[in-house]
This record gives C-alpha cells, structure tokens and sequence, in this order.
C-alpha cells in the first residue's frame, strides 16, 4: 500500500515540523519576541495568542491519531490478507465485518470479497447464500463509490453483479453483461499487472462463446447488437492473465484446458488440466476445480 505508506511519511515529515516549531516558541516564551505594545494587547484581547497556541497542540494530537490510525489500518489489511491467503474464510469475514461502514474503499472491497467467498462453502444453506451474495454485491458497490480510481472495487463489483445475476433471471443478467465489462477493462486499465481482472475478462469470452442458443434469442431481444465472444478470445486472456502472473489462480488453469478442449487441442488441453489438478487446494474453489479438473481428465482419458 505504497499510497498509504506515502501519507503517512507526509504527516510523519509535518509532525517533526511542528515539533520543531512548538520547540521553538517553548524555549523562546510565548511572547518574547513581541513588542511591549503587542504584549499588553495580547494580554487585554487574551484569545489570539492562546488560540493560536491551542490550535497548534490540536494539529499535533490530530497528526499523531492519524498516523497512528493510518497504522492500524495497514495492521488490519495485512491480517485480512494473511487470512485470505490461508483460506480462513470465516475469520477473514468476521475481521472485516468490523469495518462494514467504512469509508475506506480498501476494507469495502475485500469484504465483498470475504462475503462471496463465504457464499461459496459447501453445504451453506440456500437463503444464507443469497444473503451473502447480494451483501458482497453491496459492499462491492460502496467501495466503488468510496473510490472510483480503485481497480480492485471495479473488478470485485463486476463479479458481485454476475454473481446477483444468477438470482434474478437471464434477462437481467445478460442485460448487466455489458456494465460487467466495462468495469472488468477499467480495472485492467487502472492495474494492467493484475491477473485476475485479465482472467475474468477471458471467462466473459468464454461464456459468451458457450451461451446457449436460448440465451441468445434474449439477449437479441434485449441488445441491437447482443454481447459476442469467440473461444479464441477468451484463450488470449486467459494466457494473457498467466503470463503476467504464472500459476497465480487455479481456475486459470482449469479454463485454459476447458477452452482449449473447445478448440479440440487435446494435448494442450490435457496440459492445462493436469497442472489445474496438481494446484494446491487451499480455498474451496480450489477444491472444485480440482475435482473438475479430474472429471475432465476421466472424460479425456488422461
């Protein structure tokens, strides 16, 4: 979080500043170097000078409280990171879920996350999951609010929007797939380095090249000119995705042979599908790709 580490230097490097300064007027006396005439006017109006002084006391509480919570928000954020990274789903939720009226668009957005992650574990209950579903879409949706320049709100709110989609009929969700793509490029646009906002984009591909024919005679009627993706275009993303970031995701993997058993490339397929079944499982997706990863290969004979 270079941007935070950036504030914090900026108040560390006021706080020394002001330091200097209260230093300064402590060992010269408040009013040694005022003329007499000044003194005695300072003395009958009273309020200038001391306000003057109280104000700067306040700038230096307000400059420690703010680095200190600048502090413990990067504390926070690495702990929530550490989870992620550990797949405790649960207790990455719950950390968060402290933070839920937040301005702070970089809690907003890992809430999203942690929410639809734990609509994603097995066996939670169907109204639980909805819940979960449409809490991780708002709090997708407040973190871009907070923060539009943030390229992980803008990817988050486009899986958020898919995933509300599924609750409220094919209409609605093909209606929204352009909203969904425009949000997916802007992120990519604002950190060309992220893989998964390149990897999302290639499965929009992937699922516009596979949509059924049903699904498209709503979607002509919806658009002039329905959303259209090749399976060619959705390969280009997904390479692209692992070449900026090889091995980052397990799904990555699984769609690369997926797509490539669409194009009839077994032996590429076949590639992509055994590293997908050797990714470490760590998170429950892990977990369902790696048993689809299998399936495929049961299906494909290797």
């Amino acid at each position: 979080m270079a941007s935070v580490a950036a504030v914090r230097a900026g108040f560390r490097a006021a706080e020394r500043e002001l330091k200097s300064r209260v230093s300064g007027q402590q060992q010269l006396g408040p009013f040694r170097r005022i003329s007499t005439r000044a003194r005695k006017t300072a003395f009958l109006a009273a309020i200038p000078a001391l306000s003057y002084l109280g104000y700067e006391a306040h700038k230096k509480v307000s400059f420690a409280t703010t680095v200190y919570a600048l502090d413990k928000a990067d504390e926070v954020i690495e702990r929530a990171d550490y989870l992620y990274s550990c797949g405790e789903t649960e207790k990455l939720y719950q950390l968060l879920l402290q933070y839920k009226d937040s301005d702070d668009a970089e809690f907003l957005w890992r809430l999203a996350r942690a929410s639809r992650d734990l609509a994603l574990v097995p066996n939670v209950a169907a109204d639980q999951k909805k819940q979960l579903t449409y809490e991780a879409f708002d709090y997708a949706k407040k973190a871009l609010e907070k923060n539009e320049a943030c390229f992980a709100a803008h990817k988050w709110y486009a899986i958020c929007l898919s995933d509300v989609g599924d609750y409220e009929g094919v209409k609605v969700k093909i209606g929204n797939s352009y909203i969904i793509k425009d949000h997916l490029e802007r992120a990519i646009e604002l950190n060309p380095k992220d893989a998964t906002s390149i990897h999302i984009l290639g499965y929009w591909c992937f699922a516009f090249a596979e949509l059924p024919w049903y699904q498209r005679k709503v979607a002509a009627v919806i658009f002039a000119s329905p959303p259209t993706a090749t399976y060619e275009e959705a390969l280009a993303y997904f390479l692209k995705a692992e070449d900026v970031d090889p091995n980052f995701y397990s799904k990555n993997l699984l769609m690369l042979g997926k797509t490539y058993m669409m194009l009839k490339d077994q032996d590429k397929a076949l590639l992509w599908l055994h590293k997908a079944r050797d990714y470490p499982a760590i998170t429950e997706e892990d977990k369902q790709v790696h048993k689809e990863a299998l399936d495929l290969l049961k299906k494909l004979g290797g």
